[in-house]
């Protein structure tokens, strides 16, 4: 787990299989030699000490202010936690981003519960300076292999740019798991896996998975994450008006009361594409995912009328529809798309094209028409490169159309 580390070796070439296979370990002693500086944290450490192996430092706050273009963060196991949070907001540059994960592998957890803002009253506001556990307004990092809980919320990052999460847990937190929001680009979320987050302070009306809302940015992608069991929806573009690209992604189990709150306000879509009052019309793309057991829609586009491209994604078992594309003057386009016993299987607008889904293709689709409905496969752990879980016939169709998602 963790960052990768240009180091001063020069620029990187961050596709994403090299993004994921250099994410898989934050340090090692040849590190040093190609010049990097590496500031270890650890549970019994100082921060009066020089951050070695040997001598580690205590808080992660103190490592990321030491922190130049170039340098490592590696974070021991333990639980570190806060009473005040993690605040980023000093940048790498592109050929010397700065890297923030858990050392080799190990299991570190940020923890949030005694931060005050996690515990704002019903009706009350998150200073902005006091959202997440991570707080971030920084470009040119890699951060990588740390599990944030009990926070308000877990990572929020507000004008981002240039930055790659990987393999981040962020569960339940008082607000979304993680949200990116203001004037981000270019930000890569990959391998996030965001549960069980819930905000009290609002009766279930905003905690998300992931979020990416209220701003603007182009080339920001979600990609191999996993929302489950959130209080409101699984993925969230409300009011961010550039293009957001999210493939390979599943969401299930959200927008329940699982936790009793009186005046329920949870919205329980797996993928809200947009939204607002009035909602700005941007394309973004939904590829390669599956949306199940949701209380609302398995998709909607949320009142967006942009042009959402929507190809060869499933949904299954959602309380509402399955894909929700009518918004008036709506331009959306569904391709081979699979809805499998949803309240609905589809709402689709006289401007969205809808071509080879299974809705078009006729016939009965339900369970039986698939080769499996066991969700098992797709919800244990991950592999050990931090990829989502092998699934060949979670809702593949038996007949072999070529519709819906494959894992």
């Amino acid at each position: 787990m963790g960052g990768t580390v240009s180091g001063r070796r020069g620029a990187a070439v961050w596709t994403a299989a090299a993004v994921s296979a250099a994410l898989l370990a934050v340090w090692s002693p040849a590190d040093e030699a190609y010049g990097a500086t590496t500031l270890v944290v650890a549970t019994d450490g100082s921060d009066s000490a020089p951050g070695t192996l040997e001598r580690p430092l205590r808080t992660v706050q103190r490592a990321v202010d030491l922190a130049k273009p170039g340098d490592v963060i590696a974070v021991r196991a333990g639980t570190y936690t806060l009473t005040d949070n993690i605040t980023i907001t000093s940048s790498g540059t592109a050929g010397q981003p700065i890297t923030l994960g858990a050392h080799q592998g190990e299991r570190a957890v940020i923890d949030g519960e005694q931060l005050p803002a996690s515990h704002t009253p019903v009706g009350g506001s998150i200073p902005r300076a006091e959202r997440g556990a991570i707080h971030m307004e920084a470009s040119y990092w890699r951060i990588s292999g740390l599990e944030l809980v009990n926070g308000p919320y877990g990572v929020y990052c507000d004008g981002c740019n240039h930055n790659v999460f990987s393999r981040l847990s962020t569960h339940d937190n008082y607000e979304s798991g993680f949200q990116l929001q203001g004037s981000s680009s270019d930000n890569q979320i990959l391998n996030l896996d965001s549960y069980g987050n819930r905000d009290p302070r609002k009766n279930g009306e905003s905690a998300d998975g992931l979020a990416i809302k209220e701003g603007s940015g182009t080339g920001n992608v979600v990609r191999g994450a996993r929302l489950w069991n959130n209080v409101d929806d699984g993925f969230d573009a409300w009011k961010f008006t550039s293009p957001i690209l999210i493939e390979n992604t599943i969401t299930y189990g959200n927008g329940y009361n699982r936790w009793n709150f009186p005046d329920f306000s949870g919205d329980g879509n797996g993928f809200k594409m947009g939204g607002g009052s009035p909602a700005p019309a941007v394309g973004h793309s939904l590829h390669n995912t599956i949306a199940f057991k949701n209380a609302a829609h398995g998709v909607t586009d949320n009142g967006n009328p942009g042009s959402l491209t929507l190809t060869r994604n499933t949904t299954w078992a959602n309380a509402g529809t399955g894909f929700d594309a009518d918004v008036a003057g709506g331009t959306a386009t569904l391709t081979a798309s699979l809805s499998v016993g949803d309240a609905r299987a589809a709402a689709v607008g006289p401007g969205t094209v809808a071509k080879g889904n299974s809705w078009n293709l006729g016939g009965a689709w339900d369970a039986s028409s698939v080769l499996s409905t066991d969700s098992g496969a797709i919800t244990r752990p991950r592999s050990a490169d931090g990829s989502l879980p092998s699934a060949p016939t979670f809702l593949v169709p038996r007949s072999g159309a070529a519709v819906g998602a494959r894992f």
